[in-house]
């Protein structure tokens, strides 16, 4: 599969697991496209995500029919869903999409629809040998004791639940909740479990944390807890339930004897899952390795056993006027800086064309085997045809391509500025703007190419990511802007960053408040 496209559903504030896929691919060295879907253009997250998409709220009688067209126009190959009002209509119209070739990483409908009613949930964990505090739907008929446990019977988020310490107060909160339910309440240690399962409902990842610190039904502050009669306990339900992709178990280890009362299933993404990926566990990573068709088997204890994690809100700007503003030639950059101190620019296909930095890559290796027939040219038809040159033309000649890949990365280019580059940042080094460049790649590569440039003369600051410490710092990762803006010495609403990626170039600038100038230069690997 040359393209992997993951579509999420109402994707919210979910800026955690996006951060994560995009993670993921960069680690897979994947080409991954993230669609983020939501009500709003505003959301969070969908700043984070390639595309965004706004659909209609969940129960409008569109919404299906526009995700299956979505879907089908898109070639989506994944629809993943955040939140819990979404499970069971996906579930119902999982063959729909199937039809269209999109995995949805949901369960069967009749295992979701016992999720979505807690009644039909702790009789479920039960059947499965579970021990789980049995619920009543009828204040009236409650016997369990004080303290109790009042909740919706298809609520999530914490929303309307409540600790019960007397009958007055049970009856008190009955009349303000609609189809309720209520349950001992179990004194103990609030665990989660997220798991991570194939396409066929076989675990991959199975890593239970300790919920410390909550809020709204979302975790805050967490530990990781490799305990093992949690882990043999979920292996046991997850035989039975069978989900695809991502789901959350959450239960209680009571105080006074050390049992693990199950209490609720999500078969989802948790809002904590982040964390368990952070921790080693990448339930990320595995679901793109699967949508490439590859076999992911189960990894025991995968996340680091006592991680603690600690999350906090952090905000973005999502108002129009710090959208990228788009331009078809450098000349229009200078026009654009009203109050700007400072200049950033990428280096790939920004400044100088990427195509011809290949071009002469392949030429000194053609040079370097002379014996070899019109080699750069063979090199740069399989390039034109999106197949990896050297594979393409030296075949299972391992050494060969190694060699040849050496030569590549090192030799010196031939490139040249784009026209009107050199005289714009000649232009703003008149008008005591300071300039930077941050560019990701091999630092060798990088290098030779600002040396071929002469940039060194010309710009105050360089920032080569993989140089931070390797390829996790490549955008949209924020440190190198963060960096660049305290070497500067520029507030960060007084800098701009001029790249030609909008998958990648602009996220966190947008992030930090920077303004932002997208190059479609019509010749880059990027803008088209």
């Amino acid at each position: 599969m040359s393209q992997i496209r993951i579509l999420f559903t109402s994707v919210g504030r979910r800026v955690e697991l996006m951060q994560a896929f995009k993670k993921a691919a960069t680690d897979l060295n994947a080409d991954v496209v993230i669609y983020g879907a939501d009500i709003v253009d505003n959301a969070p997250a969908l700043f984070y995500c390639d595309k965004k998409i706004i659909v209609p709220r969940i129960k409008a009688p569109e919404y299906i029919p526009e995700l299956l067209r979505i879907c089908e126009q898109e070639k989506i190959n994944a629809l993943i869903p955040t939140i819990d009002t979404d499970l069971l209509l996906l579930a119902k119209n999982k063959a729909k999409f199937t039809a269209i070739g999109t995995e949805v990483l949901i369960a069967a409908e009749d295992k979701v629809q016992l999720c979505r009613d807690k009644r039909f949930t702790a009789d479920y964990f039960i059947k499965c040998g579970l021990k789980s505090p049995k619920p009543i739907d009828d204040y009236t008929q409650y016997k369990g004791g004080f303290p109790a446990f009042i909740k919706p019977k298809d609520g999530s988020s914490s929303i309307n639940a409540y600790k019960v310490h007397n009958a007055e107060e049970l009856k008190s909160y009955a009349s303000m909740i609609d189809d309720y339910i209520i349950q001992p309440f179990i004194e103990g240690t609030e665990f989660t479990i997220d798991a991570f399962c194939d396409f066929k409902g076989n675990p991959i990842f199975i890593t239970p944390r300790e919920r410390v610190a909550v809020r709204s039904g979302e975790v805050l502050k967490t530990r990781i807890a490799q305990d093992n009669v949690m882990i043999a306990e979920c292996k046991h339900l997850l035989a039975d339930y069978r989900p695809s992709g991502a789901i959350t178990v959450q239960l209680i280890k009571q105080n006074s004897t050390g049992d693990n009362y199950y209490i609720e299933i999500n078969p989802r993404f948790g809002g904590g899952a982040p964390l368990s990926i952070k921790a080693g566990a990448d339930s990320a990573k595995a679901c793109i390795e699967l949508l490439m068709g590859k076999k992911v088997e189960y990894q025991p204890k995968a996340a680091k056993d006592n991680a603690v994690y600690s999350r906090f809100d952090q905000s973005i700007c999502v108002s129009e006027d710090n959208a990228p503003v788009v331009v078809n030639s450098l000349n229009e950059v200078e026009s654009r800086l009203a109050g700007i101190q400072a200049v950033i620019f990428d280096l790939d296909d920004t400044l100088y064309g990427e195509k011809e930095y290949i071009k002469s890559g392949f030429e000194a290796v053609a040079a370097k085997y002379p014996e070899i027939e019109n080699l750069d040219e063979k090199l740069w038809n399989a390039f034109e045809n999106g197949k990896p040159a050297f594979d393409e033309v030296f075949g299972d000649n391992d050494a060969l391509k190694k060699e040849c890949l050496a030569i590549y990365r090192n030799h010196a280019p031939n490139i040249h500025f784009y026209d009107s580059a050199e005289s714009l940042i000649k232009k703003l080094r008149e008008r005591n703007i300071k300039i930077g460049v941050i560019t990701d790649g091999r630092p060798e590569g990088q290098r030779a190419k600002i040396a071929a440039l002469g940039l060194e003369n010309l710009v105050d600051e360089f920032i080569i990511t993989d140089e931070l410490g390797g390829a996790q710092f490549r955008k949209p990762c924020d440190i190198a802007f963060r960096i660049m803006q305290k070497r500067l010495n520029v507030p960060f609403e007084q800098m701009v960053y001029v790249g030609d990626n909008p998958k990648k170039d602009f996220i966190a600038p947008r992030e930090l408040g920077m303004k932002s100038i997208c190059f479609m230069n019509g010749d880059g690997l990027y803008s088209k």
